[in-house]
């Protein structure tokens, strides 16, 4: 059976981009195997915070995990804080992450400059993702497209520990969306949506209400044209509206491209905002089921949680084992 993991940070209200990248992946891939979803919690004191909002947010991501679909008695999701094993095995595989590789990261470059203070945690937290990875001698990872880079340093990781101290890790694989897995800004169609982006306009929130999810994409920026075309570099906007309306409906973009033909981009808008509501609406409804019984949500977590040390338990004590330290 294919072992699977994925994590997701509790920062910021989650987004169109996030259900396309992540959730909806994360619902597909729990078919193929024993499944763990982790609320990475530890990645998010990387940069300034407040704890409050953390410990509010860690929560909110937990029942939206459970609201898009994924099944407790099938999958295991847990808060990553609550496995000691993840610091851990960071610390651990820190040995073999090289100064050279961190510096290359892609995100690390494009976050730093934006901030006066850098931490040493948004330096090294590709350790960490790949500490989270390997524990569960993961075979398949579903992530979006945007984490690639990461994946292989934890390939590489996992590659270089085997070859110094002995056969412990699988190489993962990365599982990425087909279609929408890069789900753009609706008022800066070059620009990826984000959570951090103070723009609300911008990105579509799945607990939006349907008239301001309507209102967004009604306004969402396109070109000066009429035909419905996927072409991202002509028609950036109307490509992403096109991304949005086959996430949400499941039809392939030529299709979508054929029954609007001629239509123009007015009633296009209408169909994709309808759309979305269509598919968010059972989400909400269970989302705020579940943020409405803390309890139950605790349960859930507490029982993914020991789920999760269990079975991260042996490879850490066999990291420790190979590396020479002397255990209790």
């Amino acid at each position: 059976m294919a072992r699977i993991f994925s994590g997701i940070q509790p920062t910021g209200a989650k987004h169109f981009g996030n259900y396309s990248g992540g959730f909806r992946q994360y619902v597909q891939t729990q078919e193929l195997g024993e499944a763990f979803f982790c609320v990475v919690d530890l990645h998010s004191i990387t940069a300034d915070y407040d704890p409050a909002e953390l410990r509010e947010s860690t929560l909110d991501l937990a029942a939206m995990l459970f609201a898009t679909g994924i099944d407790p008695a099938r999958s295991t999701v847990f808060v990553q804080s609550h496995v000691s094993a993840h610091a851990e095995a960071a610390w651990l595989l820190s040995a073999v992450t090289s100064y050279g590789q961190l510096s290359r990261m892609t995100q690390f470059k494009e976050k730093s400059e934006r901030r006066e203070f850098v931490s040493a945690g948004l330096f090294t937290y590709p350790v960490l993702m790949a500490g989270d990875i390997l524990l569960y001698q993961t075979d398949l990872v579903p992530i979006g497209d945007d984490q690639r880079q990461h994946l292989e340093l934890a390939r590489d990781i996992a590659a270089r520990f085997n070859s110094r101290f002995g056969e412990i890790f699988r190489l993962p694989e990365g599982v990425y969306p087909e279609e929408g897995a890069r789900i753009m800004d609706l008022q800066e169609p070059e620009r990826k949506m984000s959570t951090s982006d103070s723009n609300d306009q911008g990105k579509v929130l799945i607990v939006d209400p349907p008239e301001i999810i309507r209102r967004k994409i009604k306004s969402a920026v396109t070109d000066s044209g009429t035909d419905v075309r996927y072409a991202p570099e002509e028609k950036a906007g109307i490509s992403n509206l096109l991304d949005i309306m086959s996430v949400a409906t499941g039809e392939p973009i030529p299709q979508l491209e054929a029954r609007y033909d001629g239509a123009g981009y007015g009633g296009f808008k209408a169909d994709v905002a309808e759309a979305v509501v269509e598919l968010f609406e059972p989400i909400k409804r269970r989302y705020t089921e579940l943020r409405g019984d803390p309890v139950e949500l605790e349960r859930l977590l507490a029982r993914g949680a020991d789920k999760a040390r269990e079975a991260s338990a042996p490879t850490l004590q066999q990291m420790y084992e190979r590396m020479g330290f002397a255990r209790q």
